[in-house]
């Protein structure tokens, strides 16, 4: 039983991108889905869909550039579930000013923190990824 999914995600994208993989995937959830749709907008991952089979799995199209370097740098899990991170709208960090990208859970859904910060809206920051 894994106590932390999204932890578990992102290290599985860690590994495949150090492994060089084309494809990882991840037991399947509505988060996890949703960070996988925020990273694919901001051209972190190629593609992201969920299968239908049982039980479901996400499935992360991973993005390599011409010289087969990861887009994907590094990520880092901001808020665990014994320590949750909250952030208001002004305090929505810049990563790596502005070059990365703040996945933040709000009330209005699961969105970056330039859109967070566009909507005026603070969330739980869930990970940053540059």
């Amino acid at each position: 039983m894994t106590i932390d999914p999204i932890s578990d995600m992102l290290v599985t994208i860690r590994n495949g991108l150090k492994a060089r993989l084309v494809q990882v995937s991840t037991p399947a959830s509505n988060i996890k889905s949703e960070i996988a749709k925020v990273m694919k907008a901001s051209g972190y991952i190629q593609d992201a869909f969920t299968t239908s089979d049982f039980p479901k799995k996400l499935v992360i199209t991973l993005k390599y550039s011409d010289r087969a370097e990861p887009a994907i740098r590094g990520l880092a899990r901001q808020s665990k579930p014994g320590l949750r991170k909250f952030v208001g709208c002004s305090e929505i960090p810049s990563v790596l000013d502005g070059m990365g990208l703040a996945v933040l859970s709000t009330s209005k859904g699961v969105m970056s923190g330039f859109e967070a910060k566009k909507q005026k809206v603070g969330g739980e920051l869930i990970c940053t990824v540059w």
